[in-house]
């Protein structure tokens, strides 16, 4: 197949959606489809154009056998809500031309994922135009969030751009998201059942593997040696809740046992690190490069993963796929019913859940899984099990490939 991928978002992020669509790219062109990518210069989490990359400039360059479109955008310091909404704009404004400029290639999908959603229209059109499939992948729903977070406000701004919304949906072939609950809400917002599939985020159970030793981090940041390890990893955004952290810590400050290590770069962190100025127990450290990821995660005892209730099945995090493969306890925010506290506490079966904003709970959930190891063993080893058995890429990607043969193909999915 000829696979045009259009998101702003791509390889070398270490995180979120341009890791999942880089991944994803390269395995599609390892396994003999031509594949295109329309992107941004890489700028995510830290909100600053990488090294090497030019924010006023049009690149190509071939990456793992993929040809990659970089475009310009504007990248704001501190993105804030409509500073965030002109971001996204004008990636939108400035990809057009290339994606234009694939039609005499004639590809036969266009795939394009949420956020931003922007660049939507423009796919959904070209596809129709040039007689190729359109697909649209939700990560995260990003008008729903945008207005639940509080980042956009106005009952009858979000009528009107949710009506929008509803009836840029149905233009695709294809819609597809993350989550058992992400694809209702697709059906509720009015996409035939036809058209939406589920298409999970995945995880490289081969590259994260269960350490045989103590991870080198452990030396690296002066840990003791019967330390337990609270980590959190990834993007310090406005979805995550990451206040709780400071909170938790502040409370477990008198524990000695309990060291938190925060992993990650994103809007968030200045705040976060306000918060835990005064505290001895809590590290900070940038993302960690990919080839350490496996002693990154390992570092873990604990991974914790915090999430606003308004942010409840919004969104997935995508950073639950690495905790699993890592085979280490989890300790969530969310409520029970939500799907990421059915996937803890059920589906994987691989750590708690503590109600949203409540630091208390979290605190004493944390106390007691550092006391009992045995019981952190084997929720870990139940995470791993799952993401063996749930998560592998090969067996998600192989089943996409499936579904996008039977598109182009004609054929009911």
């Amino acid at each position: 197949m000829k696979l045009v991928f259009y998101g702003i978002n791509f390889a070398p992020d270490l995180t979120g959606i341009g890791k999942y669509t880089g991944e994803m790219a390269a395995w599609f062109a390892a396994n003999g489809h031509d594949v295109r990518v329309i992107t941004a210069p890489p700028y995510y989490p830290a909100w600053q154009v990488g090294e090497g990359y030019s924010a006023s400039q049009y690149r190509t360059e071939i990456w793992n056998g993929v040809r990659v479109y970089r475009t310009p955008l504007w990248v704001p310091h501190l993105p804030g809500g409509l500073k965030r909404l002109i971001h996204l704009a004008s990636f939108a404004l400035s990809s057009l031309p290339v994606l234009l400029a694939q039609w005499r290639w004639k590809p036969d999908v266009v795939w394009v994922v949420e956020p931003p959603l922007m660049c939507a229209p423009a796919a959904a059109a070209f596809a129709s135009l040039r007689g190729a499939k359109s697909w649209l992948h939700i990560q995260d729903y990003e008008v729903d969030a945008a207005f639940d977070l509080g980042l956009i406000k106005g009952d009858t701004l979000r009528r009107w751009v949710a009506g929008a919304e509803r009836l840029l949906m149905r233009r695709f072939d294809r819609v597809s998201t993350i989550s058992g609950r992400m694809v209702e809400r697709s059906l509720a917002k009015g996409v035939d059942a036809s058209r939406v599939l589920y298409f999970p985020n995945w995880v490289d159970i081969s590259g994260i593997t269960l350490l045989a030793a103590p991870s080198a981090y452990r030396a690296e940041l002066g840990l003791a040696a019967d330390a337990v390890v609270a980590l959190y990893s990834g993007n310090m955004g406005n979805k995550q809740g990451l206040e709780i952290l400071a909170d938790v810590a502040r409370l477990l400050q008198g524990d000695p046992r309990i060291q938190f290590v925060f992993g990650g770069n994103g809007s968030g962190r200045a705040d976060l690190q306000a918060r835990c100025a005064s505290l001895p127990n809590v590290r900070f450290l940038d993302l960690q490069p990919l080839e350490r990821l496996n002693d990154w995660l390992g570092l873990a005892d604990v991974h914790l993963l915090p999430q606003r209730a308004d942010a409840a099945d919004l969104v997935m995090p995508s950073k639950l796929t690495g905790m699993l493969a890592s085979g280490r306890s989890v300790l969530a925010t969310a409520m029970p019913e939500t799907e990421l506290g059915r996937v803890v506490t059920q589906g994987a079966a691989c750590g708690l859940v503590v109600p949203p904003e409540n630091a208390a709970a979290m605190a004493e959930a944390l106390r007691a899984l550092a006391a009992d190891p045995a019981r952190r063993a084997e929720l870990g080893a139940n995470g791993r099990r799952y993401a063996e058995r749930e998560l592998s890429r090969d067996v998600i990607l192989r089943r996409f490939e499936a579904q996008l043969l039977a598109l182009v193909q004609g054929d009911a999915a």
